[in-house]
Formats: structure tokens, sequence, C-alpha cells
């Protein structure tokens, strides 16, 4: 998955691979890790099944403000910012990556050839880090090149949060009680997280900082996600 933040594993970042996944788009792969970015069942088929349909889909808010844990590819930003122009939605994009793509890694991914917008792909990934860039006139981002386990975000500052970051057993650090709490905080009544991860540890944590939360079905190649929301209280 998306946003590395090493601990136990050490490695460098051009220490990647490309591989393409069953639905012909791209992922990175780790060899240090033994880990994908994305699925390798298909990579845009499942930033589209997990963050765009269980996430923003879901969501009722006419503007939504998103942050995103791990923005890696720029794939879950990608779709989000096509779907803001095909819906006219206007979209506000926080993403948090401690070690950012640099521009060959960028220039190799095939995302433009599946999903054309190939201006917008340079555009999301030319931004400028830790300001605000207006990409399209109604999707504006910010990356925040960080650690994110050392963050704390604002409270009641997002309506949807995508959770990409690499799997708990790779990444520990990121799943941990402390950071879904922080999360938790940074939403606004009734908004949503969702993350392709369905394990019972992981629903405990978001349960016990107070989220409602939903076992869905996962996309292809895997049984189930979660999604939560944070109730009126």
């Amino acid at each position: 998955m998306a946003t590395f933040v090493p601990s136990k594993h050490q490695f460098n970042m051009p220490d990647i691979t490309f591989q393409i996944t069953e639905d012909g788009s791209h992922t990175l792969y780790v060899p240090a890790m033994d880990e994908h970015y994305h699925s390798v069942h298909g990579a845009i088929q499942e930033s589209r099944f997990v963050f765009l349909q269980a996430g923003l889909e879901a969501c009722n808010v006419a503007e939504p403000s998103i942050f995103e844990v791990g923005f890696g590819t720029g794939l879950n930003a990608f779709l989000t910012a096509i779907e803001a122009t095909e819906k006219q939605r206007i979209i506000r994009y926080t993403a948090v990556e401690l070690y950012p793509l640099n521009n060959e890694q960028v220039a190799q991914l095939n995302y433009t050839k599946k999903l054309d917008n190939s201006e917008l792909f340079a555009d999301i990934h030319a931004a400028k880090w830790n300001e605000w860039q207006e990409i399209l006139t109604n999707f504006q981002l910010k990356k925040i090149e960080a650690d994110f386990s050392h963050m704390k975000l604002d409270e009641n500052e997002y309506d949807i949060i995508f959770f990409d970051a690499f799997a708990p057993n790779k990444q520990e650090d990121l799943w941990q009680q402390q950071i879904f709490d922080n999360l938790f905080r940074s939403l606004k009544t009734e908004g949503i997280f969702v993350t392709y991860c369905a394990k019972g540890v992981v629903r405990r944590m978001l349960q016990a900082s107070g989220f409602l939360v939903e076992r869905l079905p996962g996309p292809p190649g895997k049984h189930e996600m979660l999604r939560g929301r944070k109730p009126v209280l």
C-alpha cells in the first residue's frame, strides 16, 4: 500500500519494482517488505472499490474534505480528481506521505494509459508539497511530506478518510489505537473512514475510538473491507 514509515523494516525507496496487476494497471512491489502498494488483483479496481465507491460515493456532503493516509502513487487522488470533474463536485484533498516517489518512478506508472487524463496526473504529481494547490477549479490538493505516526490532526476537519497504509503486519506503527483516535477526532460528525483491511483487531480499535463499524464485501481477491462512521453524539 501507500505510506511507508520505516520501523523494523529499513530499505531505500528506489528499491522497488513495477508489476502489472490483473486489471492491467501498475502496482509497486517492495522486495524488502515483500509487500505491494495495491492489490495484485487490480490496482485501479481496488482503489475505485474501496475508496471511491465505499468512501466518496457514500458521503452526502456536497463539497467534501478528504484526508488520505498514504499518497503513494497518487492513484487515489487521481481517481478522486476524475470523479470531481465527472460529477461536478468540489473536493479538498489532503494526503500525507513520508517517502514520495521520484519523477522517474512516477513517469513509469501506466495509469494514464488506462484512464487518460495524463495532464491531470502530471499536475497532481508536480504540485508543490506542504501547501494548497488548485489542480482543477473543483479539486484542491495539499500533499504533506511527513511521518503520519507523529502528526496530530485538527478536530472536525474532514468528511472522509482514506486509510491506505501498508498492511498491519508490514507497517505496524500506523495500525495503533492512538492513530485511530487521532483520525476519529479529525472527522466531522457522520464522517466516513474506509480501509481495505478487515482484520478483527483493526475493527475493534476503530470501535474503541468511537466509530460505528461495518464489514463490507471487499474488492476482487479480498473477502471483506471495513468502513467506519463517526456517529452523532
